[in-house]
């Protein structure tokens, strides 16, 4: 029993994953994920003790993942932190616009909260390098970091979600989002110096 319980927990894992890929996080009740699974509805009970739990082990997946696409963007932009920033920025507005199922549900604090997971110690590390790289790239405004940080994480967010809607081709006229993110990381950090 003790070598099918990994397997069974990384199964519904998964059926989760490929759920909130494939249809929403709508589609995430415990029956369809079972379902999905190849199991009793009553099965995810056994090695979760929420559905709040399972959503976050789902939820950590996207993480995983979010951090995997952030590394990749950081490792392929040589030069000044500005430039890590950017590309920072355009490989999480990538990820969002490829995965906007799981991106939605990884920012879901109202379905999560309460996992006891600890999703914070996969998401805190994320804002940490955002931070860092705000403070090397010392922005004009002479606010700290951290609020810098928050600010143009909260503007990338927003982005992502507006873009995911419609919305941005509505008010601009086109889904090209770079021209708009240029413009983000000008307002937050200054004019690039040339």
């Amino acid at each position: 029993m003790n070598d099918q319980k990994p397997g069974l927990r990384a199964r519904l894992v998964t059926a989760g994953v490929e759920l909130v890929t494939g249809e929403g996080v709508h589609a995430l009740t415990l029956r369809e994920i079972a379902r999905q699974a190849g199991v009793s509805h009553g099965a995810p009970r056994r090695y979760f003790a929420t559905h709040a739990e399972l959503l976050a082990a789902i939820a950590r997946h996207g993480f995983e993942e979010l951090a995997a696409a952030l590394a990749t963007a950081d490792g392929t932009a040589a030069g000044s932190p500005r430039t890590r920033l950017a590309a920072q920025c355009r490989g999480y507005l990538d990820y969002a616009a490829a995965n906007p199922g799981m991106f939605d549900l990884m920012f879901r604090h109202d379905i999560l909260e309460g996992s006891g997971t600890g999703l914070r110690q996969t998401t805190l590390p994320l804002f940490e390098t955002f931070t860092r790289l705000v403070a090397e790239v010392r922005p004009p405004s002479g606010a700290a970091p951290a609020a810098v940080a928050a600010a143009l994480w909260a503007n990338l967010h927003g982005l992502a979600q507006l873009r995911s809607w419609g919305s941005l081709r509505l008010a601009t006229g086109t889904d090209d989002i770079g021209p708009l993110l240029d413009v983000a990381l000008t307002a937050h950090l200054g004019s690039e110096a040339r």
